[in-house]
């Protein structure tokens, strides 16, 4: 099955299914099973993955270098500056130690993680110069709100903003209300982290008669749902191959309109606008 792609403002098509790794780089008797994982998805046509300095302090970076050796003109790879390292000099640094960590030259997408002291014309400032050097291809941000994002919106080279990466999933629908209207109408995709909740949503009885309808699991029913979403990349974390496999299956589930009403039953679309959440 092909992979289904969404356009960035730039024009660029991603995959709209990634690997995600938070977690990952942080004990090293798991490092070549999470290799293994992350090669895996990339054998069955997973091409982007996700990444941050902050998780494991550079060693989930470092377990994507191993992934992608060999390999890494394939793979759209996404990485993540802390607000702390986020002034002019601190994002060029940190990219700099990102792109050791990669073994790489290029970061395909670099994110602000969150918003923090810096402004954010500094973060915008240092990731146009990363751009103009060759250093990273693409830039976006990470947990902004809607009202975060009309300040970006508002910079110099703002517009340039490729994404949005925040928690969505069907226990956090706060971003429907506003956000992602918001990036809709500027034809910019969100990024949904946590897509089926870290398994908390796996457990939760409103999902097992859709799953039993489908011959799926409660997790595959909930990233299905979010894949169905128009303009939403999900990135999933997997280290076990069959959570692999099962993440990639969760593509060719088509959910029905009875599907959705009956999830939307479970899990209600937000009637008022509510802080964004983060974990």
């Amino acid at each position: 099955m092909p992979m289904k792609t969404t356009t960035l403002p730039s024009g660029e098509a991603v995959p709209t299914l990634g690997l995600g790794t938070w977690r990952m780089g942080e004990d090293g008797s798991r490092f070549s099973d999470e290799v293994a994982a992350l090669r895996l998805g990339l054998d069955l046509g997973v091409t982007l993955i996700d990444t941050a300095e902050m998780y494991g302090d550079g060693g989930s970076e470092r377990v994507v270098a191993e992934a992608v050796e060999g390999r890494r003109d394939e793979v759209f790879i996404v990485s993540k500056v802390l607000p702390s390292n986020a002034s002019r000099r601190g994002t060029v640094a940190a990219c700099e130690r990102s792109l050791k960590n990669l073994s790489t030259d290029r970061i395909d997408l670099y994110l602000l993680h969150w918003m923090g002291s810096v402004p954010l014309s500094e973060t915008v400032e240092a990731f146009e110069q990363l751009k103009y050097d060759g250093k990273i291809r693409h830039w976006g941000v990470s947990n902004l709100d809607t009202d975060d994002m009309e300040d970006l919106a508002a910079l110099p080279s703002g517009q340039n903003c490729q994404t949005d990466q925040v928690l969505y999933n069907l226990g956090a629908r706060g971003p429907e209300f506003d956000l992602l209207p918001w990036c809709r109408r500027r034809s910019m995709p969100v990024m949904a982290y946590a897509p089926v909740g870290h398994g908390r949503l796996a457990r939760n009885g409103g999902l097992d008669a859709v799953a039993a309808r489908h011959g799926a699991t409660p997790a595959q029913i909930a990233l299905a749902w979010v894949l169905a979403q128009p303009g939403i990349i999900a990135i999933p974390k997997a280290v076990q191959p069959e959570h692999v496999r099962q993440n990639l299956a969760a593509l060719e589930i088509a959910l029905s309109a009875d599907d959705l009403a009956e999830l939307d039953r479970a899990f209600p679309p937000p009637g008022r606008k509510s802080p964004l959440e983060m974990i």
